[in-house]
């Protein structure tokens, strides 16, 4: 089955990923697609990327991707920092450093 892009009109599979990097935002909406979440220049959602992540990295790569489009770029990179740390700790606990 195919499917439309709702950013960019892309015709794709079901179930295939469809790389959109359509520069138009989406309108705002507070559950899905808040404007926070849609406002990268590349228009590309954290989430698209992040996904393919895992929790910690993912979390670290999506405070970065959006650091300072609430407000605040600092605490959004300082969140980055504390997933990052926390990866970096799990990863010496697999490995047995700690």
């Amino acid at each position: 089955m195919k499917m439309n892009c709702e950013r960019c009109g892309t015709r794709y599979k079901s179930g295939e990923r469809h790389g959109c990097f359509a520069r138009t935002p989406k309108a705002d909406d507070p559950i899905n697609h808040p404007t926070h979440y849609t406002s990268h220049p590349s228009g590309v959602e954290a989430i698209t990327v992040c996904e393919w992540m895992n929790f910690n990295i993912g979390n670290a790569m999506k405070y970065i991707w959006r650091a300072g489009l609430k407000g605040n770029a600092r605490q959004d990179l300082s969140k980055a920092a504390w997933y990052l740390t926390r990866e970096i700790q799990r990863l010496d606990k697999v490995e047995g450093k700690k």
